[in-house]
């Protein structure tokens, strides 16, 4: 009765300045970086919260969203789900795919049960986008797993973080890669390091977690919650609070407008920096925010 329920479920439209869709399979991680961005909860807390995998494919497959506009499958570490790849396998042909991972999932499972076309896609980035994290794995057991990958034909680059004390490691993997022919690409360090504050932010005072201020936002992503539930922003996400919806509900819509948030100054650093978009464009931030105040807690 439950998934006759979940085959009703209405279309549910993206908005066209929409640059993101990140599906939060779980929240989880079996590897515990300490830079890790989604630990810059101020609570130090995330929700522990799984849905079968057959709500997650009636949830995305509501989605209507565009050509250039995939469904982005992260985490945590997504391959944790128990149903990472039957969520894969059973979203919609008309929905495109992408993935963020640590690549602990069973690569030899993944390569026998998921059609590699079904992550491939013009982009100018690797559908498949695997972090290096040098004090859990191993370079070379990393890149063995990305070359396995590539050779069965699945798009795929490797990521390393420019965290200062790993500057050295990622040097490393990044000429390793260069030899072996894999995209391997830096992304910044967001967060503090020794008292000093890494990244570029479209908002630098909301960065600290130092106010607590009021202000009026907007946001250009779609983050979907390990229960399906949506959220405005990472912040709202990781601390699990006033979700705007779930995308199992019948009568969820996306609000498009700017919400009053009395959180500015707790913002994740995800949301206000300034990146670049699914076109590789610089210039990018997440959110927009206007009419700041400072409410004095």
């Amino acid at each position: 009765m439950l998934i006759k329920k979940m085959e009703k479920l209405p279309k549910i439209s993206i908005p066209k300045h929409y640059n993101y869709i990140a599906c939060f399979l779980t929240l989880q991680c079996n590897y515990n970086c300490d830079y890790c961005i989604n630990y810059f909860s101020p609570s130090g807390q995330m929700p522990d919260k799984l849905i079968p995998g057959r709500e997650w494919t009636a949830a995305l497959n509501r989605l209507e969203a565009r050509e250039d506009l995939p469904v982005t499958l992260q985490g945590g570490e997504p391959g944790l789900h128990p149903d990472f790849i039957r969520i894969i396998n059973n979203i919609k042909p008309q929905l495109h795919i992408d993935i963020l991972t640590n690549l602990s999932f069973d690569v030899d499972a993944f390569i026998k049960k998921v059609n590699p076309k079904r992550l491939s896609r013009r982009a100018p980035y690797a559908n498949i986008r695997a972090t290096y994290h040098p004090r859990h794995m191993k370079l070379d057991e990393a890149l063995t797993r990305v070359l396995k990958l590539q050779q069965a034909h699945f798009s795929i680059g490797l990521y390393g973080i420019a965290h200062p004390a790993i500057e050295r490691e990622i040097k490393l993997a990044q000429d390793k890669c260069a030899k072996l022919g894999i995209d391997f690409r830096i992304k910044d360090f967001l967060g503090e390091h020794e008292g000093k504050m890494y990244g570029t932010y479209r908002y630098p005072e909301a960065a600290g977690n130092t106010l607590a201020g009021r202000c009026l936002c907007r946001t250009h992503e779609l983050i979907v919650g390990p229960g399906a539930e949506v959220f405005r922003c990472h912040h709202y996400l990781y601390e699990s609070i006033d979700c705007a919806g779930n995308l199992l509900e019948a009568g969820f819509k996306i609000n498009d407008d700017f919400t009053q948030c009395t959180h500015f100054g707790k913002c994740n650093p995800c949301d206000i920096k300034i990146k670049t978009n699914r076109f590789q464009i610089h210039g990018y931030t997440a959110v927009e925010i206007k009419e700041i105040e400072d409410n004095g807690e």
